[in-house]
């Protein structure tokens, strides 16, 4: 029987159960894991539709307009306006270093000071109540979670804590073990943060964001220290949760094929502000890549059928 050093109750049944699982610990963040998605009753789930949501009014969608943000006298975003995302849709936003796209996260995330408007189900983000706000957004900085004697257990669990409101233990456990399987993080539980690689507490940082089922996620740049494997598992699970949820999920991101595999929607940025923004297919186009981030690039097509992006060379102008 492994000794419980949790400064925080827990519900002993999935207590045991991660702790059965401990000894199956290996390198990756899922190794031992097979690729069966089950319910936290241990019940296979189907897979739900790749499809976005249904949008239920314009409403329900997250608005931007005429957002300026500054350090100082350095303006990075002015009068940015975005057309309204709605539920269920996964959004990318792109552009080189310093174009503004942190900027955008944390301020929608109301860590750095913006004006504007940004609504959401008729709340004005940058304005509405610090408990409104806390339940309507979850935000992931690009900062991996420290590496600390905190069980991974422990810190999915405070963050779900974190919404302030009453959780019913029995929907507690059954939240945290979806996220577990979700991941496929489940044997790293009972282990503490500061023997997980980078790539672990990067998964666990993105387990703390799903567990509060907020409607609005900002991730900034989620996947900068995953593998192959991991960049696509954590980037379906995200699409997933938008989908099955109706959440929006806005990502801050660098690699523009998965942006173009897995967004509804793109947000391209550069030194002058936006240079594009809709669907991947109108917005990667070599002309605006150009413009973003001055480099040359063309789009080719597989034989399946999928856009690829493959840049060729730095723009001499």
């Amino acid at each position: 029987m492994l000794e419980r050093p949790f400064t925080a109750s827990v519900s002993l049944p999935l207590v045991s159960s991660l702790q059965a699982m401990a000894p199956a610990v290996a390198d990756g963040p899922g190794a031992g894991i097979t690729d069966e998605v089950r319910d936290w009753r241990g019940t296979k789930r189907l897979e739900t539709s790749t499809k976005p949501a249904a949008a239920t009014g314009s409403e329900h969608a997250l608005a931007i307009r005429d957002l300026r943000v500054a350090y100082g006298p350095c303006v990075v975003l002015d009068k940015l306006t975005l057309p309204p995302i709605q539920p269920g849709h996964v959004v990318g936003v792109l552009g080189p270093n310093g174009a503004g796209k942190s900027t955008l996260l944390r301020a929608l995330a109301r860590l750095q000071a913006a004006q504007g408007n940004v609504t959401w189900n008729g709340i004005n983000l940058l304005t509405c109540p610090r408990r409104t706000h806390l339940n309507t957004v979850s935000y992931l900085p690009q900062t991996l979670p420290q590496a600390s004697s905190l069980l991974v257990y422990e810190a999915i669990e405070s963050a779900l804590r974190s919404t302030g409101g009453a959780v019913h233990p029995g929907m507690a456990e059954r939240r945290i073990s979806e996220i577990f399987d979700q991941l496929r993080i489940r044997p790293l539980a009972m282990r503490p943060l500061q023997q997980l690689s980078g790539g672990q507490r990067q998964m666990v940082g993105l387990g703390q964001v799903l567990v509060r089922q907020t409607p609005l996620l900002l991730l900034d740049e989620p996947t900068s220290a995953l593998d192959l494997r991991w960049q696509l598992l954590a980037l379906q699970t995200v699409r997933q949760r938008a989908r099955q949820a109706g959440a929006t999920a806005m990502i801050a991101m660098h690699d523009l094929n998965l942006a173009h595999r897995f967004c509804d929607h793109l947000v391209l940025l550069g030194s002058q502000g936006l240079v594009a923004a809709g669907p991947p297919r109108e917005v990667m186009r070599p002309s605006f890549l150009l413009d973003a981030y001055q480099v040359h690039a063309k789009i080719e097509t597989t034989p399946t059928h999928e856009r690829v992006i493959v840049i060729e060379r730095i723009s001499d102008d």
